[in-house]
């Protein structure tokens, strides 16, 4: 049993991956010249996954379970894991997203006391009905305080507005409705399901070796028998809902997220089709181009502005956001431009400095431990391979990202949504 080396000739560096015996996936990036370690340990399951098969059998859960399950991981019958963390020094979080939940700490002693506490709590679920319902009260006001964040609310506003079925338009943490049913049994048997170590992976960078992991989780990890659960989503029209919605909060500057929803697919995009995106995304609105420039010279964004690429199991689409007091006016011009890039293509000029400055971005990221340990773990679960991401910016055509224009950014399938203040002049 050992790990398989992947190295990059390109960049000259380094990872190390394992298929455990127990049917975890591991990774190692060893970054020596850094003090500290940072682990991640999580499953390929979050706020999307409600309704699945397994075994044969349909389960529908409630919204906002898996955020739920996260919260009670942290209890045992010997104690609060955050309590034992509290005695190695080492700093220890959680998070869910849509399809995704994953446990993590960063340490510069007691590195092999820490990893044990996250193996073990992960490994050793604890529910009660008593103690599930306790945490209703707690998620509750946690969902009520992101119905009042109007940042929160402009963003899963566009996704309600984009998306008909698919369930990555619902707050990941649920509502106080949905949250109401969900007891230690439902818990249990999302755990079953989706907490398998055929489904989980193990993710760890910085002043590590290989071994010295191996050495730990042999120890700690038990085997799991190869099953699967795996998500059903309804068909997805390729039109968005509608293409405005608005709400007003208590905030001083107008706010927005302008989405352009693509066709669904069932699969995630490949790391050719990713790389297309970030050079076309960086060519349009980074920092360096004409427009943004043009945006903030006229004082229509400021430097809250960004971009993103949102994809994952059902769904994508490209985002845009920020302050503005005129959003209608940056749509209209984002709009135009991109009009202007599917007609005429990327300039010559625009490819290769987008091309170097993404191709830039991906090697800097590599010099955080924190970074490449989220990558890693994102990029197993959606079937992608670090430095095969980093080959494909190199090696990419512009007949490459005007392939990729014709699926993306369709002005004609596109929604805004605004948070305004209550008293606007």
């Amino acid at each position: 049993m050992e790990f398989t080396k992947i190295s990059s000739d390109r960049i000259g560096d380094s990872y190390y991956k394992m298929l455990h015996p127990s049917g975890l996936t591991i990774y190692v990036y060893p970054k020596k010249s850094y003090n500290s370690t940072y682990a991640i340990f999580g499953t390929n399951f979050g706020s999307i996954d409600t309704t699945f098969m397994y075994k044969g059998e349909k389960i529908v859960v409630p919204d906002g379970i898996a955020h739920y399950l996260e919260h009670k991981l942290f209890e045992s019958e010997d104690g609060d894991a955050f309590a034992k963390y509290a005695k190695t020094g080492a700093m220890a979080n959680a998070y869910t997203s849509f399809d995704k939940t994953c446990y993590l700490f960063s340490c510069s002693d007691n590195f092999e006391e820490s990893l044990n506490i996250l193996i073990d709590f992960v490994q050793s679920p604890y529910f009660t009905e008593k103690t599930v319902q306790k945490e209703q009260g707690i998620i509750g006001q946690e969902i009520k305080m992101y119905d009042d964040n109007a940042n929160w609310r402009v963003m899963f506003n566009v996704l309600t507005a984009m998306y008909h079925n698919h369930p990555v338009s619902v707050d990941i943490a649920g509502t106080v409705e949905s949250i109401a049913d969900i007891t230690a049994e439902k818990l249990y048997k999302c755990y079953e399901c989706f907490y398998n170590l055929n489904n989980m992976s193990l993710c760890i960078a910085g002043n590590i070796e290989p071994q010295e992991v191996l050495r730990i989780v042999d120890k700690k990890l038990k085997p799991s028998p190869k099953q699967e659960a795996y998500s059903i989503f309804e068909d997805e029209p390729y039109e968005v809902c509608q293409s405005y919605i608005e709400q007003n909060f208590d905030i001083a500057m107008p706010s927005f997220v302008l989405g352009f929803k693509e066709k669904a697919k069932q699969r995630v995009a490949t790391v050719e089709e990713i790389a297309a995106t970030d050079i076309i995304l960086y060519s349009l609105l980074s920092d360096a181009s004409d427009l943004y420039n043009k945006l903030i010279n006229e004082g229509l964004i400021n430097d809250s502005f960004g971009y993103e690429y949102f994809e994952g199991r059902g769904y994508a689409s490209v985002l845009f956001s920020g302050e503005s007091r005129n959003p209608e006016k940056v749509t209209e011009m984002i709009k135009l431009t991109i009009e202007n890039l599917h007609e005429n293509g990327i300039s010559d000029k625009d490819f290769e400095m987008s091309k170097r400055a993404i191709y830039g971005k991906s090697i800097e990221i590599l010099d955080n431990p924190d970074n490449i340990a989220d990558i890693l773990i994102s990029f197993d679960f959606s079937k992608r391979e670090l430095y095969d991401y980093i080959n494909a910016i190199a090696k990419i055509t512009k007949n490459d990202i005007e392939n990729r224009l014709k699926e993306q950014l369709d002005v004609n399938n596109c929604s805004l949504s605004v948070v305004k203040p209550f008293c606007e002049d």
